[in-house]
């Protein structure tokens, strides 16, 4: 844990405060958002749907990853008063609006990553 008072923490808070990019890489980076929200463009979906959707993720992973996608406003957790418990989760409107930008980030990452491998595989 990083002290609040340290440069380093000065600076991460700046940055995040003038830089939109810096802040979106903030929300929805790592390694389990982009798929999270990706899976979810596809429409509401109960948990268990959206965790065999996401191969390799643990549910202790999941869990911490849709409730910062909440705390961010891009998640929305909807839960029915049911027995059992039914829970799903959509995207919420600022959610929603990221799916261009989703759909860029995968799109350019494809392309590079089939200029990499092209570039392997000739040496």
């Amino acid at each position: 844990m990083r002290k609040q008072e340290s440069t380093n923490a000065q600076n991460e808070a700046s940055i995040l405060r003038n830089c939109g990019m810096a802040y979106t890489l903030s929300v929805i980076g790592g390694r389990w958002k982009p798929t999270i929200l990706f899976s979810l463009l596809n429409g509401r979906m109960r948990y268990s749907e959206l965790r065999r959707s996401i191969s390799g993720i643990s549910e202790r992973m999941l869990v911490a990853q849709l409730r910062e996608l909440e705390e961010d406003g891009l998640v929305q957790r909807i839960i029915y008063p049911e027995v059992p418990p039914r829970v799903e989760y959509t995207l919420t409107p600022a959610g929603v609006s990221a799916e261009p930008m989703l759909q860029c980030m995968s799109d350019w990452g494809n392309r590079l990553r089939e200029k990499k491998s092209r570039r392997v595989a000739r040496r």
